[in-house]
């Protein structure tokens, strides 16, 4: 004998709200396993916090006179500096096992050609952070500390606290890394429809402005970092620009040769 005060649609309900318990469980698992990658990265590298700190400060250190030192202002920042060093260090070599896990909770959901498209998207997003890292150690890093350490008062003695400067690095690493995401952006704004290849080349005399905007924005006040910062940013919004043509025109010519095998 069925209950009366049952609802007659509770079967459909329990029904309804199973799928998103399961995407929650799944969503927690890919979390945790991405959490576990970048702890078990942390424990490889704690070790040598010491050395990748070094490592980090080469830059400074190769350009101040002989005999200089950097110095730590607060009790703990010998100890703290290299551990929040460390730990930035793992989460960015685990930033592959990282997109990877949210590719998994996100691809089932995905049409083919969208999975066809996203993946080297994917792929090269990663690629191109690092790029940005790269770029801001090798090449910005030392003319920037280069203009630094000689425009200052010849009886000034250059000593660095060691937290400033690694808050001062982490910010370049972080901002260059985003800016050389400019063309999976450019790209994905032109994919989507949100704008086109012809409006975003009208519009470039205001984004080359908006790059040096955003270079004094996330770079020191000073000509050169902001520079280093601005024009890769622009030439990287023509990278995207280009990639979206060739792909308006691969995608194009796709749909020519289907429409003429369409009997």
């Amino acid at each position: 004998m069925s209950d009366p005060h049952a609802s007659p649609s509770g079967g459909q309900g329990d029904a309804a709200h199973a799928p998103l318990i399961e995407h929650l469980i799944e969503l927690r698992s890919r979390l945790l396993r991405a959490t576990l990658v970048v702890l078990v990265v942390f424990a490889a590298l704690y070790g040598f916090s010491n050395q990748i700190y070094l490592y980090v400060a080469e830059p400074l250190m190769a350009l101040l006179p002989p005999g200089s030192q950097m110095i730590a202002t607060e009790v703990a920042s010998p100890f703290l500096a290299p551990f929040k060093l460390t730990l930035v260090v793992a989460l960015f070599l685990a930033i592959p096992a990282v997109l990877y896990q949210a590719w998994a909770f996100i691809a089932p959901g995905l049409y083919e050609n969208e999975k066809a498209l996203a993946l080297p998207l994917l792929a090269s997003s990663i690629l191109l952070f690092y790029a940005g890292a790269a770029f801001a150690y090798y090449v910005v890093f030392p003319l920037l500390f280069q203009f630094f350490t000689t425009t200052g008062p010849e009886n000034v003695a250059i000593m660095t606290d060691i937290n400033q400067y690694l808050n001062f690095v982490l910010k370049l690493f972080f901002a260059f890394g985003v800016a050389f995401e400019i063309p999976i952006a450019t790209f994905l704004l032109i994919w989507t429809g949100a704008t086109t290849v012809e409006a975003l080349s009208k519009k470039r005399p205001y984004i080359v402005i908006a790059c040096f905007v955003v270079g004094m924005l996330l770079t020191p006040p000073d000509v050169i970092s902001q520079s280093l910062l601005a024009i890769p940013m622009w030439l990287l919004f023509e990278i995207g620009i280009l990639a979206s043509r060739l792909f308006k025109r691969r995608r194009a010519a796709s749909d020519d040769e289907a429409s003429q095998d369409t009997p």
